[in-house]
């Protein structure tokens, strides 16, 4: 387990954009192919936009044509948490980010081999880090 980060809505206002905030800490979800990450091929390790917590590599995205960027797997030990979402007259699993709460996206059982997932998660809730050239 990592250590809670935990801040006052006016203290992630001032860290986030505004549509970072709208959907990380409101739950929200930015348009379908509107993401910068959507088509993103960049090599490096995609972390919490909140906290920095690193989420996901590269190397689990694939194009699963949703309109989000996808992983079939996130990093071990990345500490997702997996919440029950009823919302919009569908049962879905979201998934957050358990440092920092923030919402992320959900994760769907009709991703590519070898775990059969796919997490759907927003741009906006996450920071690309390339990996170095050296």
């Amino acid at each position: 387990m990592t250590d809670r980060i935990e801040k006052t809505e006016e203290e992630w206002r001032a860290q986030l954009s505004a549509d970072s905030y709208q959907v990380a800490r409101e739950g929200g979800t930015e348009r379908p192919f509107t993401g910068k990450y959507t088509s993103e091929t960049t090599i490096g390790t995609y972390r919490c936009i909140c906290c920095e917590l690193p989420l996901f590599r590269s190397n689990a995205k694939f194009e699963s044509g949703c309109g989000w960027p996808s992983f079939f797997e996130p990093l071990e030990g990345a500490n997702l948490i997996e919440l029950s979402d009823t919302t919009h007259g569908m049962t879905r699993t979201e998934i957050r980010c358990r440092r920092c709460d923030a919402h992320l996206g959900h994760v769907f059982n009709d991703g590519p081999p070898p775990t059969g997932l796919r997490y759907c998660i927003n741009s906006v809730c996450l920071d690309l880090e390339p990996d170095s050239g050296d």
